[in-house]
């Protein structure tokens, strides 16, 4: 029954996975007898006859992971992760995208859960295409985009460390020792890789995402259902945004593509 581009890990805990509060409302025996359930209504649904059936199991499935996460405290990039393929399974692309983005929050450098999240946009109905000026911009600064911030940070531990190591080599031996450009080389990288964290690290402090998690809904131009429609289509589970604004019941989003609307606050979940 498993999609086959979608890479499941078999549903592990450990002790650390287990470092919760002192007020979570489970405990450490009834967060691991959940694990063990949820365990086996993947094997079930992975086994099931029919697709109906499965779904049941993968349900069950994730209403464990979700116990564990809101009554046990426990919050982690693995159980997000399972918690995804759960949903991506029983077909809710919406939750699966939004417990994949959770996962990627919590460790951005993992390669299954970054598969797995571009997989499950690829089947979203909803195609929102980049401004031409913002992929212009991906390619100019690949290294911001491309790279994961853990990635970055390291990159700019070893040019610094090299810049460090050059300028004591010209303090030593001269200027005209050849470290002079392998220096300002380095000092340049390490410039460029800074500035991405510093960018990364604002932009990301003032800024909710949120995803769409239910069939689809109509986005207006307003924060009622008396304003008029923004698309001529809905918008769809599995639609990214960033949270502008919130009133009582709607929420006032910006899309990938930089269009802004109103959705009702039910149509949809914050990270």
């Amino acid at each position: 029954m498993i999609n086959k581009k979608l890479t499941i890990i078999p549903i592990a805990l450990s002790l650390f996975c287990l470092t919760r509060p002192a007020d979570a409302k489970m405990s450490k025996d009834q967060a691991y007898s959940l694990f063990s359930q949820a365990n086996q209504s993947f094997r079930e649904a992975n086994s099931a006859k029919n697709l109906d059936q499965a779904k049941r199991f993968y349900e069950k499935a994730a209403l464990a992971f979700e116990r564990i996460i809101d009554e046990g405290q426990v919050k982690n990039a693995r159980l997000y992760y399972n918690l995804g393929n759960a949903y991506f399974l029983k077909g809710d692309i919406g939750k699966a995208i939004l417990n994949y983005r959770r996962a990627e929050k919590l460790d951005n450098s993992d390669a299954n859960i970054q598969k797995n999240l571009t997989f499950a946009r690829s089947r979203r109905i909803d195609k929102v295409v980049t401004k031409t000026e913002k992929r212009v911009l991906q390619t100019l600064f690949f290294w911001h985009y491309d790279f994961s911030i853990k990635a970055r940070f390291l990159f700019t531990c070893i040019f610094f460390g090299i810049v460090c190591i050059c300028v004591a080599g010209i303090v030593w031996f001269g200027r005209s020792a050849p470290w002079m450009v392998p220096a300002i080389i380095c000092a340049i990288l390490t410039t460029c890789f800074l500035v991405s964290l510093v960018v990364e690290s604002r932009t990301k402090a003032g800024k909710i995402p949120g995803v769409i998690t239910i069939k689809e809904v109509v986005a207006r131009q307003g924060d009622g259902q008396n304003y008029a429609p923004s698309f001529k289509e809905p918008l769809h589970e599995g639609t990214e945004f960033d949270l502008l604004e919130s009133r009582p019941g709607w929420l006032h989003i910006k899309l990938f593509n930089d269009n802004d609307t109103w959705i009702p606050q039910d149509s949809a979940e914050l990270m």
